[in-house]
């Protein structure tokens, strides 16, 4: 990448390059595979680790002889994805440089932090306001708080983590329920190829995604700002 990494490009850089190797630009990818994308994220799986990971694994699957199905989700990356993590790890490159610039304008930030306050009192339910007020805060307090967006980053995580917690509370008996079947349907032909911590903060993220998907909340952090 020629590039500077972008910390915040995360999720962008991942689905587009899956669409290249794919070969299908529009193909759409599954609420498993941004699931995935995100305990990627938060393990701290370098976005290159991903990237190279995904086109080992599209080169292994070009060089079968018999290619019955097609590549319809990131899951089936994941080993080569590890792999890649792992590699990079041991060569001490875990970490990667972050540019000194700013990803973000603050105009695109506060509009991002306005729209996601107006969304969440869109739902009519009270007991988000206060996450919706604390949004408005942020926004007016720009640009002072965009000097330091690692700190921004952990503020909207800690309002997101509310609203999920909050909008978990609501949810009848079906609704979780019917989530954890959603859940399974993904997963199921997955769970032999991953580790038991993968499997578990998989079903974590994608609960969690469910949840505030169910109650029309939006994701309040800075990695879904595209």
């Amino acid at each position: 990448m020629n590039e500077p990494f972008n910390y915040f490009n995360y999720f962008t850089e991942i689905e587009e390059h899956f669409q290249r190797a794919r070969g299908t630009s529009l193909f759409l990818l599954s609420p498993l595979d941004w699931a995935l994308i995100e305990t990627w994220k938060n393990s701290g799986v370098p976005l290159e680790a991903v990237l190279r990971g995904v086109d080992l694994a599209f080169e292994k699957w070009r060089a079968k002889r018999s290619r019955v199905q097609m590549v319809n989700s990131i899951a089936y990356c994941t080993q080569a994805i590890m792999t890649e993590a792992q590699r990079m790890a041991d060569a001490g490159q875990q970490k990667t440089e972050r540019p000194d610039s700013q990803p973000f304008p603050d105009a695109e930030l506060r509009r991002y932090i306005e729209a996601n306050a107006a969304a969440i009192r869109a739902t009519g339910v009270s007991e988000f306001e206060a996450v919706a007020d604390s949004l408005d805060q942020i926004a007016a307090d720009l640009p002072a708080l965009s000097a330091d967006l690692e700190a921004l980053e952990r503020h909207l995580t800690v309002l997101e983590q509310r609203l999920i917690a909050m909008a978990r509370a609501r949810q009848s008996e079906e609704q979780a329920l019917a989530a954890r079947r959603d859940l399974e349907s993904h997963l199921r032909p997955w769970r032999s190829k991953m580790t038991a911590p993968q499997i578990a903060m998989l079903e974590t993220q994608f609960l969690d995604r469910a949840t505030l998907a169910s109650a029309s909340l939006p994701r309040l952090s800075l990695f879904y700002l595209r």
